[in-house]
């Protein structure tokens, strides 16, 4: 409507969709890696991504502020070379062969993808029409859940070889570090589109810790909002991150197949994401957020039930119904937050510390059994219904 054409600012940052969604599976695989060459225990692996989503975390209210500063593109561009440098610093970890040190690696990237999203999930939003936001916000995650198919099917192959040996963790992190640090030089040269509002000036003249005590104060829905969206992170990364060591310990499959498994799963989320763009061109996003929390909710209790092929059947669905919630309930927690929007943002992409719940999962499996974990996630999809039901009354 204003005569600005977004194609390509889009296609470009669904590119990074792609990859963070690359660097977040690979998590899934490297964990249970870690536990057959290190001989670690499943509390002890998720370590992993207590570090990777710690980033997060910290740097969520930074990533923010710097992105208010100095705009979107400079977010990108920064994020990616932090996440480029971290991915190289595994060829020296993996020559020394600690731990420790690739979680410092880990915690690098983390802080990269941090950017990235804090700027990559409200940018897509903002280009184009408000009414078809959390449609086109969907349509760039379908590309996450691509890059998160990829990475467990070629990392999985690659680390899980039937020759027995695993192979070296150094080599998909140094293809990954090479292809974002060209993905950032290629950023850094073109002209992305700052879209600015007469109100952001307002929130610039904020501090950023005034404009969050404002978000918590007078926006109650966003709050709820980003509690729920902290519970998605817990459920889904969690699951994520179980599934391998779940389907192996229950004597299903080796190692090798449960990465194809945990990959055919992910492509049910893929499916879901695109389809869950498409189906909310008509259905409205409250409505579509309502019955597949519900759907979530089911298929963890049939897991819970521990029904043997029946609750392998419900927990590779619960992929299906989980797919649009991440882009649906951010984007519906922005709604009507006006002029705080970067700031809300910030906050939102916090929630990905959600990723540390698989240590709780971790250490419940270490003391009980392999489906006593999965009431974590149950009680994150469980808050999302509840969160569905209040916008449905709103």
């Amino acid at each position: 409507m204003n005569g600005q054409n977004y194609l390509v600012p889009f296609i470009l940052i669904t590119v990074l969709f792609f990859l963070w969604g690359f660097a977040r599976a690979i998590l899934d695989v490297l964990n249970k890696h870690f536990q057959n060459e290190l001989n670690i225990s499943i509390a002890q692996s998720a370590m992993i991504q207590v570090t990777t989503y710690l980033g997060y975390f910290l740097m969520a209210i930074p990533a923010g502020l710097f992105i208010n500063k100095y705009g979107y593109r400079r977010g990108v561009v920064f994020g990616l070379l932090l996440f480029g440098v971290g991915s190289l610093l595994f060829i020296p970890e993996a020559a020394s062969g600690g731990f420790y040190g690739f979680l410092v690696c880990l915690f690098i990237i983390g802080c990269g993808l941090t950017f990235l999203e804090t700027a990559a999930n409200p940018y897509s939003t903002e280009l184009g029409s408000p009414e078809t936001a959390t449609s086109r916000l969907n349509l760039s995650q379908s590309f996450n859940g691509l890059g998160c198919l990829f990475a467990t099917f070629a990392v999985g192959q690659f680390l899980f070889n039937d020759s027995g040996e695993g192979g070296n963790v150094a080599v998909p992190y140094t293809i990954l570090g090479i292809l974002v640090l060209l993905v950032a030089l290629v950023f850094s040269r073109v002209n992305l589109p700052e879209i600015k509002k007469e109100q952001e000036t307002e929130e610039h003249q904020q501090s950023g810790l005034a404009n969050i005590k404002e978000l918590f104060t007078h926006h109650k829905m966003f709050v709820l909002g980003l509690f729920s969206l902290l519970a998605y992170e817990v459920a889904e990364i969690s699951i994520n991150s179980y599934f391998i060591n779940f389907v192996t310990g229950k004597g299903w499959m080796s190692d090798n197949m449960a990465s194809i498994v945990l990959t055919i799963a992910l492509a049910f989320f893929m499916v879901g994401r695109f389809g869950g763009s498409w189906i909310m061109r008509t259905v409205s996003d409250k409505k579509m957020l309502l019955i597949c929390a519900s759907g979530t909710v089911v298929c963890m209790l049939l897991v819970l039930m521990n029904l043997g092929k029946l609750s392998m059947i419900a927990l590779i669905c619960n992929y299906l119904f989980e797919a649009i919630m991440f882009p649906t309930i951010f984007s519906l927690s922005l709604i009507g937050v006006g002029r705080l929007r970067k700031s809300a943002s910030s906050l939102l992409m916090m929630t990905p510390v959600g990723g540390c719940g698989f240590l709780l999962m971790g250490m419940i499996a270490d003391k009980t059994n392999l489906i006593v974990p999965f009431i974590v996630p149950l009680i994150g999809y469980l808050l999302i219904l509840f969160y569905a039901l209040r916008l449905r009354r709103q």
